[in-house]
């Protein structure tokens, strides 16, 4: 036997029970992976409060819980490539990942992702990376993000959002972010100009920018790319990744599973030049799932949260 994050009705944080499961064993064409970190994402607690949420993913209950994870391969069955046992890796697999063990297909499938650990990568971080890393990389990429740009980014203070925030700075972008108040002093250690969201947006962003924005991504919700609108940014100049495939003014809806191929490798590259630091707010063990999903779903933490096992 081992353990799993599970739940059998749609609700908050109570729903959630760390239950004794049967051990799964790598199949023909699939790779084990003993589970050290899973990172906690918005759309895991989405998934798991919201019925309609979790139909999109094809997801019904009894469910699992969580996408990202790291560990060691520990398993690898007859046919399966690229990995072998004691390879440190990192990935997404959806439902799955708060579990001692998870099963993954290769070549991964569309709700599956497996990349190798690079060495001075730890596991809690590169458990952080799958979703916010990679929802980041498609934000900017949706929106040529390019050298001299003015990027207004919303939801900067968010685990998405500090990625999009350092990789636009990398890109050669002035970065104009979205938060409370109470993050701007965070927001400005990674090189962005805070703005509060909230009404008034457009004429605080003009007040801040009086020459213009260029391009936006909206992080949570519409509020950015409406005021993006409103400053006369182009629509094919801004992206969405929370407001549905039909967001408002005709703008870009995208996701993680958009991100280019080479992005997580530019990442982690990245992690490991120094140019992008991963904040971890705060590490809970498994058997406070409930606490960690509930101080996330607060929606106040600056940052990543993980789950070590």
């Amino acid at each position: 036997m081992s353990r799993a994050v599970v739940y059998e009705t749609f609700g908050g944080p109570e729903v959630l029970e760390l239950r004794e499961v049967p051990e799964p064993h790598a199949g023909p064409g699939e790779i084990r992976v003993r589970v050290t970190a899973a990172g906690l994402n918005p759309m895991d607690w989405g998934i798991a409060s919201r019925p309609e949420a979790a139909a999109r993913f094809g997801i019904t209950v009894p469910s699992g819980f969580g996408y990202d994870f790291a560990g060691v391969v520990d398993e690898v069955g007859t046919s399966a490539t690229g990995f072998a046992v004691g390879d440190r890796v990192h990935g997404g697999a959806l439902g799955r990942a708060a579990a001692d063990f998870v099963v993954v297909r290769t070549p991964t499938e569309a709700t599956e992702a497996l990349w190798h650990t690079p060495e001075g990568i730890s596991d809690e971080v590169a458990a952080t990376l799958p979703v916010a890393g990679m929802t980041a990389a498609a934000a900017l990429a949706a929106v040529d993000l390019r050298s001299g740009d003015t990027v207004l980014v919303g939801g900067a203070a968010g685990g998405v959002g500090v990625f999009a925030v350092q990789l636009a700075k990398l890109a050669g972008a002035r970065v104009i972010g979205t938060a409370a108040a109470s993050t701007f002093e965070f927001l400005r250690q990674f090189g962005a100009e805070p703005v509060a969201y909230g009404p008034g947006l457009a004429d605080r962003v003009r007040t801040l920018a009086p020459e213009g924005v260029t391009a936006a991504t909206d992080l949570f919700g519409i509020e950015t790319a409406e005021a993006a609108l409103a400053l006369g940014v182009p629509p094919e100049r801004i992206s969405t990744v929370a407001a549905g495939p039909n967001p408002p003014g005709g703008v870009r809806a995208t996701g993680g599973i958009d991100a280019g191929p080479d992005a997580m490798a530019r990442i982690s590259d990245a992690i490991l030049a120094g140019t992008i630091t991963v904040p971890i707010a705060a590490t809970f063990p498994i058997e406070q799932i409930r606490d960690a999903v509930t101080l996330q779903a607060g929606r106040h933490v600056h940052g990543k949260l993980v789950i070590t096992l």
